[in-house]
């Protein structure tokens, strides 16, 4: 009996130790908990070494919170550079790697996610934290956090892969540009957009990065592809070469960090050309290269130089005022991106038959989420039909009027993303506005 005992406490002390190695936790500062009110944001770093100027944005967000770190691979190496090598006041910094995927059900880890004023999220394998944390306890508490607590999270390499509404999850491995661009399809460009980390201003955003070594600027292109022709949605891309950084604040504001004009560190910032009608490719198809030319503007890119102050901006909530960087035109030819010097976009209207910004006809709230209200006036005609119409030029909504002055439409069934409010009047007339559901 004596024995039997022995061995069932040995069995069960082994069982404890094998269940308490799913992942190992360093911690660094004061243990006692203080609760602070993070200013929010989000920081995007391209994937080399950390810029210190970035990195202190980030910290001064979680106004003297307590800083968790989640890594799927590695140890502590942020603890000391973030508690005391950048001189920002702080509670803790605590990493904890996740050694499998049973550790997102650790309450442990759980706990410290509810405790957090700032999460950032290390590079490794971004397959790693989409199957780990995906639809876990893990992205639920980390959404909560962002959305009831305001705290500041960032991640570089593959913790900056996984910000985005959209994300590359690298399910079957990475893929080059060339791959990508030479057929779309590949198994290797493996798209998510089952809903993960929640950051306000990314939901219609993909992100990559290391874009300058090696080349992604292919790849992210393909990516913006497939998600137009996969989900009929105009999704937008944000970059880093590998040694800049993106910060977001609260209102929207992308500040774009580095060593320019010591090294030529950028950021990028990319649509499909809003002011197209059609985004449409004229080829993306399995097993043959990438066509998306649309007269050599298929895509608007705003090239952002980082800076050590992050003056140079770009504003995400209208995607076409931006400081201290440069239009392109970005299109492919038979798997071949081109890029050239372009002007700044209007993406505010678009019309078959031109408008002013008068009271013929107007769309409130846009961008819209659960309804969208349509008021005309017209001058002695009046509406016949109303059709909202995807990135693909595909009708996902018709109306059919009669005399009256306003309607209201449900858009509550409609993916985020850009549309178009296509108008025809009883004199034939047709007018044709941009629509963003959210």
């Amino acid at each position: 009996m004596k024995h039997l005992i022995s061995l069932i406490t040995f069995i069960i002390g082994f069982i404890s130790t094998m269940y308490s190695q799913n992942y190992t936790s360093y911690f660094t500062g004061n243990s006692n908990d203080v609760i602070t009110f993070p200013s929010g944001g989000v920081c995007l770093m391209g994937g080399a070494t950390e810029d210190d100027n970035a990195m202190t944005w980030f910290l001064q967000q979680a106004n003297g919170g307590d800083i968790l770190v989640l890594r799927a691979s590695g140890s502590n190496g942020y603890n000391n550079y973030m508690y005391s090598g950048l001189e920002v006041n702080i509670n803790s910094v605590e990493t904890i790697v996740f050694n499998d995927s049973s550790a997102s059900n650790e309450p442990y880890i759980h706990q410290r996610i509810e405790k957090a004023e700032a999460i950032w999220i290390a590079g490794g394998d971004q397959w790693d934290y989409v199957s780990y944390w995906r639809d876990s306890p893990i992205d639920s508490l980390i959404n909560d956090a962002l959305t009831n607590r305001n705290i500041v999270i960032g991640g570089t390499s593959a913790g900056m892969a996984i910000q985005g509404g959209f994300y590359f999850s690298a399910e079957n491995g990475t893929v080059t540009s060339t791959t990508a661009l030479s057929d779309p399809f590949d198994s290797r460009v493996t798209i998510g957009h089952t809903p993960f980390i929640s950051n306000q201003y990314l939901s219609d955003v993909i992100t990559d990065t290391h874009y300058d070594d090696p080349d992604r600027k292919g790849r992210h292109v393909v990516f913006l592809s497939r998600i137009l022709v996969d989900y009929g949605i105009v999704a937008k891309g944000i970059a880093c070469d590998e040694y800049t950084a993106i910060c977001i604040d609260s209102d929207g504001i992308a500040r774009v960090y580095g060593s320019y004009p010591t090294y030529d560190d950028n950021a990028y910032f990319i649509q499909p050309n809003c002011e197209l009608l059609s985004n449409t490719p004229e080829n993306c198809s399995l097993g043959t290269p990438l066509d998306w030319n649309l007269g050599n503007s298929a895509m608007k890119a705003y090239v952002v130089k980082g800076t050590s102050n992050g003056l140079n901006t770009f504003d995400l909530n209208n995607w076409e005022t931006g400081t201290g960087g440069s239009w392109e035109n970005w299109y492919v030819d038979n798997g071949v991106l081109n890029e050239q010097t372009a002007n700044q976009p209007n993406c505010q209207t678009l019309s078959l038959t031109q408008i002013d910004d008068n009271e013929l006809f107007k769309i409130y709230p846009n961008p819209a989420r659960d309804i969208v209200s349509i008021t005309f006036n017209l001058a002695g005609s009046y509406p016949m039909s109303i059709k909202i119409i995807n990135g693909l030029g595909q009708e996902v909504e018709r109306i059919i009027l009669t005399n009256s002055n306003e309607v209201h439409i449900k858009t509550s069934h409609i993916p985020i993303g850009v549309y178009f409010i296509k108008l025809t009047n009883s004199d034939n007339s047709t007018f044709v506005k941009k629509l963003m559901i959210k």
